[in-house]
């Protein structure tokens, strides 16, 4: 079962809050994943994460 639905533009924020936290709170690289994760799980309530959006978040 993948994650919950997220729209284009909720998913652009997604990215945005991403980026934003890494640079701001110096996130090293191999926490990306997980904090993406849980950055989408916290946005959707939901405990599944799409794989595809996550891996589209932490694309550099």
């Amino acid at each position: 079962m993948s994650g919950a639905k997220v729209s284009a533009f909720d998913g652009e924020i997604l990215k945005s809050t991403f980026h934003k936290a890494v640079l701001e709170d110096e996130i090293p690289e191999d926490r990306w994943r997980d904090y993406a994760a849980r950055l989408i799980r916290d946005f959707t309530g939901s405990s599944n994460v799409d794989p595809a959006l996550l891996e589209w978040i932490v694309r550099k």
